[in-house]
């Protein structure tokens, strides 16, 4: 029969052991390099630059005016 010590000894070497939560690590790195590089992408081609982007977003979700044509800079 196992003591209580045994069976807390067995649990954290099942935890330390079990590799399902590297993987969600991995995603969560993929995935924020991603949006880094899809942030800088809307910078460079966004007229205007980001500010003038997420400004025209903000007026357009709000019921404001809002610029439906982009022209480049």
């Amino acid at each position: 029969m196992k003591t209580l010590a045994q069976s807390f000894a067995d649990a954290v070497r099942s935890f330390a052991n079990d590799e399902d939560g590297a993987q969600v690590v991995e995603y969560a790195l993929i995935i924020a390099v991603v949006s880094i590089a899809l942030v800088a992408a809307l910078a460079a081609l966004a007229p205007g630059g980001l500010k003038d982007f997420t400004t025209n977003v903000t007026a357009c979700l709000s019921g404001g005016t809002c610029k439906l044509t982009a022209t480049p800079a």
